[in-house]
C-alpha cells in the first residue's frame, strides 16, 4: 500500500507497506520492521518552510522486557553489555569482532567459541587512543599483518597476526593531523579492494562553513586544484571530504568533496565502488535536507557547503558560487531528514540469503528535528547491483517517547556466521540478529 504524505510539513514522499500505519509527520510512530520509505529529490521542502526543532534525545536505562523488534522470523539477543561508547564495529577475518569504544579512546575484542551468541573470551586490544572509530585490516584476505585504527587526529596502525587479542607494540603513526580541531570527530579507514590505495573520511568542522573569510576567483581556483573542486577554506582545509594515501599514508590525494560528514566507507563487493554514509546540515528546517547514503565518485564534488542534494542552495551562501550549481553530484540513496545515518555494511553472508547485496545502515537520530526519527537499523535495496531509493526498516523499538530513546544504533556488522551485529552508545550494549 502506498501513501501519499499531504503534509506541507514533510513534503518528501515516503512509502510503507501494510498493514502498518504511520503518523503524518513522518515521525517514529511509523517505524516498524518491514515498513519502506523513499525520499525523493523532487518533493523537498523549501529552506526554513519549518522551524528547526532542538530535541536532543534523552537517554533512559533500557525498559525492563525491551529488545529491539526485527522482522518475523528473525531474533534478536543481547551479545555484550557495559560498553563504554560503542561505536563502529569491524569483524577479523578469523572471526574476531573489533569494536571501537570511542568515549573510552580504546578498542574492544571479542571472540566467540562454540557458541556464537556470547563472547568466550574479550580483551582490550589497545587503549590511550583519540576518540577512535574507523578500524581496517590489511592486507586483505586471510593473514592480515596491521590493523589500521583512525583517531580523531589521524590514522595509526598496529602490527598484528591473526588471532592477536591485544596490541604487542606501540602503534606507527600512518597519517597525521591534517585538519582543523573540532566539528565532527569521526573518522573512518578502509582500503581499496586491490589493496593500493587507504580511504580515510574527515567530516567538516563546521555546520555549514559559516564565516568563510572572502576570496578572489583566482585564489580559488589555485585552492580547488589542490583541494578539490568546491572545497572550502580557513578550518574547512581537507576537511568535508574523502581522502586517498597509499598504504604508507604518503601519496595524500583528495578523492572527493563537499560531503559534510561521511561518517563511514564501505566497498561494494560486486562493482568495487566506493560509498560512504553521510550527515546533512542542520538548521533549515525539520524536514530539511534529507541525510544520505552514496557511492563516492573520484573528483566528485556533492554540494557542501554551497549547495545540497543536486544544486539546491543553501540561503545562508546565496549567490556565493553559481559556479558550481551543475557540478553537484546527486547522491544515490536519501534518508529521512535528521536521521543521521552513522556506519554501513554491504551483506555478504549465509545466513539471510534474501538480503544478499542489500546495505545495512545504523541511523542513529539527530537533535535537528522536532518529531524524532532515526534510532534503527535499515536495510537500503538494491536490484541488479543498484540502489533503488527504497529503504526498509529492519530493527526497530529504541524509542521510549518523542523526549526519550534507551538505544541510540552507531555499529553494524556481520559476524562469520552471517548474522548481523549492532550496537548503540546510548546504554552501551551490542545486539545479535539471526534466523530464528
Amino acid at each position: 500500500m502506498s501513501l501519499s504524505l499531504r503534509s506541507a510539513a514533510l513534503a518528501v514522499s515516503l512509502t510503507f507497506v501494510a498493514p502498518f500505519a504511520f503518523a503524518a509527520e513522518g515521525d517514529w510512530h511509523g517505524d516498524a520492521p518491514g515498513n519502506l520509505h523513499r525520499v525523493t529529490v523532487g518533493e523537498l521542502p523549501a529552506p526554513f518552510a519549518t522551524s528547526s526543532g532542538f530535541n536532543r534525545p534523552r537517554i533512559v536505562p533500557q525498559p525492563h522486557g525491551a529488545v529491539p523488534k526485527a522482522p518475523d522470523g528473525f531474533a534478536v539477543s543481547l551479545f555484550a553489555s557495559g560498553l563504554q561508547g560503542p561505536r563502529l564495529i569491524r569483524v577479523a577475518p578469523n572471526g574476531d569482532i573489533f569494536v571501537a569504544e570511542s568515549s573510552a579512546g580504546r578498542i574492544h575484542v571479542f571472540r566467540t567459541g562454540e557458541d556464537e551468541s556470547k563472547p568466550a573470551q574479550d580483551a582490550i586490544f589497545a587503549s590511550g587512543l583519540n576518540r577512535p572509530f574507523g578500524i581496517a585490516f590489511y592486507p586483505s584476505g586471510d593473514d592480515p599483518h596491521f590493523v589500521y585504527v583512525a583517531n580523531t587526529d589521524g590514522v595509526v596502525r598496529f602490527a598484528y597476526k591473526s588471532g592477536d587479542l591485544k596490541a604487542g607494540a606501540p602503534p606507527e603513526n600512518i597519517v597525521p593531523k591534517l585538519w582543523s580541531d573540532g566539528g565532527h570527530w569521526t573518522r573512518d579507514v578502509t582500503f581499496s579492494p586491490n589493496g593500493k590505495r587507504m580511504f580515510l573520511s574527515v567530516g567538516s568542522g563546521s555546520n555549514v562553513a559559516e564565516g568563510l573569510a572572502p576570496r578572489s576567483p583566482e585564489v580559488i581556483r589555485d585552492f580547488e586544484a589542490k583541494h578539490g573542486l568546491g572545497a572550502a577554506w580557513d578550518n574547512e582545509e581537507n576537511r568535508a571530504d574523502v581522502l586517498s594515501f597509499d598504504p604508507d599514508g604518503k601519496d595524500m590525494r583528495v578523492f572527493a568533496t563537499g560531503i559534510r560528514n561521511c561518517v563511514t566507507l564501505a566497498f561494494e563487493p560486486d562493482d568495487g565502488s566506493l560509498w560512504c554514509s553521510t550527515n546533512e546540515r542542520d538548521g533549515l528546517g525539520d524536514n530539511l535536507p534529507p541525510d544520505y547514503v552514496t557511492s563516492v565518485r573520484e573528483g566528485a564534488f556533492y554540494g557542501w557547503p554551497w549547495y545540497y542534494i543536486g544544486a539546491h542552495e543553501d540561503p545562508r551562501h546565496q549567490g556565493e558560487r553559481p559556479d558550481l550549481a551543475t557540478k553537484i553530484t546527486v547522491p544515490d540513496v536519501l534518508i529521512q531528514p535528521h536521521s543521521a545515518p552513522l556506519q554501513m555494511i554491504f551483506y555478504e553472508g549465509a545466513m539471510f540469503p534474501e538480503y544478499r547485496g542489500s546495505a545495512f545502515v545504523a541511523l542513529h537520530g539527530s537533535w535537528n528535528r522536532a518529531t524524532r526519527t532515526g534510532s534503527k537499523i535499515v536495510r537500503l535495496i538494491f536490484k541488479d547491483g543498484k540502489p533503488i531509493g527504497e529503504y526498509q526498516d529492519f530493527l526497530t523499538g529504541f524509542i521510549v517517547s518523542n523526549e526519550e530513546v534507551w538505544g541510540r544504533p552507531v555499529g553494524v556488522a556481520v559476524d562469520r556466521a552471517g548474522a548481523l551485529l549492532v550496537t548503540e552508545d546510548g546504554n552501551g550494549t551490542m545486539w545479535r540478529v539471526t534466523r530464528r
